[in-house]
């Protein structure tokens, strides 16, 4: 019975780092002040709506997609490791 209950315990492996997690608060971070910039000049031809919101909104999408593909050099190899 015991043993069961120490199966059931056993720690799995997270998906992500903690690099990976900072990286993807950031990025949301960085997509909500780009919206919320373009949402507080409200104006269709001003310069942040136009100029630098977008870019703030691209690069905060580029950093949650870089976030979510991005692997640890050492999970890598401790997956090689186990599955030879």
């Amino acid at each position: 019975m015991a043993a069961k209950r120490r199966r059931k315990k056993e720690k799995k492996p997270m998906p992500f780092s903690a690099l990976n997690y900072k990286l993807l608060g950031l990025g949301v971070l960085m997509v909500v002040i780009g919206f919320t910039a373009m949402r507080l000049e409200n104006e269709v031809h001003g310069i942040i709506s136009l100029y630098i919101s977008p870019v703030v909104i691209l690069a905060g999408y580029i950093t949650v997609i870089y976030a979510i593909l991005k692997r640890d050099k050492d999970d890598l190899n401790s997956q090689n490791a186990t599955t030879s």
